[in-house]
């Protein structure tokens, strides 16, 4: 590798150290060597951390002249690398100043946190970390051009891109529903709990089973046994399981598919069926039957 942090002198944001990163290593592999990339980026050591209640950390005097990067060292290879790449945006990013000891400590929720109000500079700061973690471990030219593979949205290529891109199934459920074309949300799951669920609000529908509610009997998860580590087939589910039906209007056709996972976890991937609005104009309606069968022995 070449790049170093004079390259990266004028990034002001996660997306543009990204961005002149693989500027400067267009031929960075997929998976990203995270750790080599940290070392030619002044990180001296990476460390396991002996500080319990946190997921990573990171040692730097306030000019960042070099630094030393944490992580728990009971966590699993996957999560670690995200840890890693989290901890090197702190120490990239120009706004992110260490604390008076000179130290970032970061906890495994501010490995979630996606959003934070103006007003809470520590969380703004874990929400950066988090978007270049994503950004430098699945980058997105990569990863739109390989989650818009296969016709409908699956928890097989969610394993699939979990394993190429190195990360973790919940890493790659984020990135997973901000770039498929078709509505999905992804829902985590723990001994029948919702405890997270990942969607673009844009794109998906609020949900009416909330943060912290047992999970519906009538969903797929709890209507059928399912194998450990064996994604189940998707199956249509009545859209009012999981989302909020209005009387009167017609409701989305909802697809859900599910992971089981070890210690009571669970994935949940919901999809909707794109509508057909039924009142819009056929192109053909005006055509008379020779002129219909003409064109569509033309078009063969």
């Amino acid at each position: 590798m070449t790049v170093s942090r004079i390259d990266l002198a004028d990034a002001a944001t996660p997306e543009k150290l990204v961005l002149e990163i693989f500027r400067h290593e267009p031929d960075l592999k997929i998976p990203v060597p995270i750790e080599d990339l940290c070392r030619q980026l002044d990180i001296v050591d990476i460390m396991p951390l002996d500080t319990e209640g946190y997921e990573g950390g990171l040692i730097t005097p306030a000019d960042k002249f070099e630094g030393s990067i944490l992580y728990n060292r009971l966590s699993p290879r996957r999560r670690r690398r995200f840890t890693i790449a989290h901890e090197l945006a702190h120490f990239l990013m120009p706004s992110h100043m260490p604390s008076a000891d000179g130290r970032f400590l970061c906890k495994m929720s501010d490995m979630l946190a996606l959003q934070a109000g103006e007003a809470d500079k520590r969380l703004r700061m874990e929400v950066e970390a988090n978007r270049f973690a994503a950004h430098i471990l699945m980058p997105a030219p990569f990863f739109r051009k390989d989650v818009a593979f296969g016709k409908d949205p699956n928890l097989n290529q969610l394993i699939k891109l979990a394993d190429r891109y190195d990360v973790s199934k919940e890493a790659a459920s984020r990135s997973y529903v901000r770039y498929r074309d078709e509505p999905v949300a992804i829902v985590i799951v723990h001994n029948g709990t919702v405890q997270r669920v990942y969607r673009e609000q844009s794109k998906f529908p609020y949900l009416s089973t909330r943060q912290g509610a047992p999970v519906s009997a009538y969903s797929l998860l709890r209507r059928r046994k399912h194998e450990e580590g064996v994604a189940s087939e998707i199956d249509q589910t009545d859209a009012g399981v999981w989302l909020d039906v209005q009387r009167g209007q017609r409701p989305p056709q909802l697809y859900e598919q599910v992971l089981a996972q070890r210690e009571g976890y669970a994935l949940i991937m919901l999809s909707i069926e794109p509508q057909i609005d039924e009142d819009e104009e056929d192109p053909e309606d005006d055509l008379t039957s020779a002129q219909r069968l003409k064109r569509r022995l033309s078009s063969r």
